[in-house]
């Protein structure tokens, strides 16, 4: 399959197949893509929860407006921001940037003080937009790994953060959820599975500025 090929197989997965299960690769799959995923200025200032736990998922159910997929997906990927960025969060990259490339510190002293003052200079209401704003970025990309690879998913922003955060005791975690994502296989008798996609003309959707 090719990319595109990959992309029309996709869609939301609305009955997930309760019995069958992603492989530990796949699985490390999704971790990695996850962990690779760019966020701005590599800070990576978002965390993912990997749920495989039928009871634990069960309880999510009530909390996601009863959409099932939560609770019959093979896991349940839950994309969650830390609380704040902080300036020991900043350093903490750029010494771990100093580390990885081997490169000293007045290469990158210049832009660590530029990113602490601008971080600085935002209410913690904007930090939290920013790092909102990144799991969006990552959504995507996990969504498109997963349709290269053959995973069903279904993005879902239809729940109640406080009752998920509380559920998961993330607030011990310095964490608050944001968006869910069930993953695993679509069931035989899924109706939306053989669905042609309903998208608009790329004449109505593509603006090109040729010269």
């Amino acid at each position: 399959m090719n990319i595109i090929n990959s992309l029309e197989w996709r869609y939301a997965t609305k009955k997930f197949n309760p019995s069958k299960k992603l492989s530990n690769q796949q699985i490390n799959t999704l971790k990695n893509a996850f962990n690779l995923t760019p966020t701005s200025f590599g800070l990576q200032p978002v965390k993912m929860i990997v749920i495989c736990d039928k009871e634990l998922q069960e309880k999510f159910v009530e909390h996601s407006y009863y959409q099932r997929q939560v609770a019959d997906a093979s896991h349940l990927l839950v994309l969650c921001i830390e609380d704040d960025t902080t300036s020991e969060d900043i350093n903490a990259y750029f010494d771990l940037e100093k580390k990885v490339r081997n490169i000293d510190e007045s290469v990158i002293a210049g832009f660590r003080k530029q990113l602490i003052d601008m971080y600085k200079n935002k209410s913690i209401e904007e930090r939290q937009l920013s790092a909102i704003y990144q799991t969006y970025i990552i959504l995507g990309n996990l969504m498109t790994v997963c349709a290269v690879e053959k995973i069903d998913a279904i993005p879902m922003e239809g729940f109640v953060p406080e009752k998920i955060d509380a559920l998961l005791n993330l607030k011990e975690k310095n964490l608050k959820s944001v968006l869910l994502l069930p993953v695993g296989f679509r069931a035989d008798d899924d109706v939306m599975s053989e669905m042609k996609k309903v998208r608009k003309p790329l004449k109505e959707t593509i603006i090109e500025i040729i010269k």
